[in-house]
Parts: structure tokens; sequence; C-alpha cells
């Protein structure tokens, strides 16, 4: 893991050999003095867990919604934080807003995120196709680029639909100063078709028919979410981050300790 980041201390009269770049200068012009800044190394690393409860999450024909495997794997991994005595932030971030809560320390904390994401684990069912925003995933990591500071564990919970090349560059830059791991929740049903055969779906507007017994069509369902996931794997690979598929029957638990938490920090 990447180092840990550093934090003021204090500050002291200069001496002969301090770096020039480490003066304060608030206090120099204060005291009419030189002064140099002293800086401690952080004692508890930050730790952000981001989820994203955009439309498409909420949604499973196995298991549980991926907005509440989700929940669960950010639950988990914020109970570890508090275990291990770091700092834990959250950002969670929908369709049309988000929430962010800056690193602390307790588990006043973890419960304080936990809530969050109870609260705004539900969607409204009347949303819009609006909500769908294909920059959504963009601007929420361009957000958490503000929000994380350097050094810090950054784990982003999502499908990952609609990652473009934005959403992309977002997090190259945010793997350069932290360690990024990526959770890749997706429904057994996005990996393929059904039988062959001609199935009725409804939601609260409308009723058709799938009919899922054209090879061609099969095919090209199968490859789009191929497509999705391998450019999930590809950027990883590239950017040393750390990748993490699990399925909505999956058990959360047993997909993070055989991925993460046999990591040691």
């Amino acid at each position: 893991f990447k180092g840990r980041g550093m934090e003021f201390d204090e500050s002291r009269p200069y001496s002969s050999g301090d770096d020039i770049r480490s003066l304060d200068w608030r206090v120099t012009a204060r005291t009419g003095k030189p002064h140099t800044k002293l800086f401690r190394e952080e004692r508890e690393r930050p730790v952000m867990v981001a989820v994203d409860y955009r439309p498409a999450m909420f949604f499973a024909t196995q298991g549980s919604f991926k907005s509440v495997v989700a929940a669960k794997c950010a639950a988990l991994l914020a109970w570890r934080a508090a275990q291990q005595g770091d700092r834990l932030g959250g950002f969670i971030f929908s369709g049309q807003d988000h929430w962010e809560g800056r690193p602390r320390l307790g588990g006043a904390a973890t419960l304080h995120f936990l809530r969050q994401l109870a609260t705004r684990g539900r969607i409204d069912r009347y949303e819009t196709q609006a909500s769908a925003d294909p920059e959504a995933l963009s601007r929420a990591v361009s957000r958490l680029r503000r929000v994380a500071r350097p050094g810090s564990l950054i784990t982003l919970i999502s499908d990952f639909r609609q990652l473009g090349d934005r959403a992309e560059a977002h997090l190259a830059q945010l793997s350069r100063h932290s360690e990024l791991v990526l959770i890749f929740v997706y429904d057994p049903l996005e990996m393929q078709l059904p039988p062959a055969g001609q199935y009725r779906v409804v939601d609260h507007q409308r009723e058709v028919i799938l009919d899922t017994r054209g090879e061609r069509a099969r095919s090209d369902y199968a490859d789009r979410f191929n497509s999705r996931r391998n450019r999930v794997q590809r950027l990883c690979a590239r950017q040393s981050m750390i990748f993490l598929p699990c399925a909505t029957d999956d058990d959360p638990l047993l997909r993070l300790q055989q991925g993460l938490m046999r990591r040691q920090p």
C-alpha cells in the first residue's frame, strides 16, 4: 500500500539546514523571524468507501438487489476500518445527487455511514429516465477525487455501467496517490439471457415481451456484459488497482475474505 501521508504538527524557529520549502510564511510574517513547519506521519489511514446507488443498481433476479449487495460490502469494509483504527469516510451517489462524509475515527463515524447507507438505499419507483444520467458516474468519481486525501484506501462499489473515458481518467488520477479497490457488482442475468423463449416483462409504466430465441441477440447481449467487465478489469490491470467481482447471489463476506481481507495494509 502507498504511504499514509504527512500532516502538520507545529512550527518552530528556522535553523540552518531546514528545507526552505517548509517555511511557515504566516508565522514568519507575524513574528518577523523565519519559522519552519514540522510534519508527522499520519497514524490512522483514511479509508473511503464509495457506493453506487444509481437506478440500475436497484435490480436483481437472484439473491439481493445490486444496491443491497453494495451496501453489505460497504458495511463490512466500514467495520473493518473501525477495527483497524483507521479513519472512515463515505461517499454515496445516485443519478441526481450524492452524500459525502469526511474520514473520521471511531464507532460513531461507522454508525453514521451505516445510517446513510440505509436511508439512501431506496429508490423512488417513479423515478424518470432522466435520472439515468450517462455522466453521473463520471461526475461522482470527479467529486471523489476532490474529497479523498492522498494515501487513502478507496473502495468503489458499483456495476460500472456507463464507464466512459472521463470516469476512467479520474480513476487513473486517483490511483496515482491512493490505493484503489473496484468491486464490480452484477446480476447473473446480466451475463446471459435466460433460456430461449418469450418472457413477459413489466415495470410501473409498460409491458413488453422479451424474445430470447435469436442466437445473434443472445450473443450480442453476452458481449455487452463481457465488454463492460473487461473494461473494468483492464483499467485495474493498467493502474495497479484491485478488481473484485461480486454477483447478487454471492456471499459478500466470503467474497471480501477471498479478495481483500487476507491482504495486509
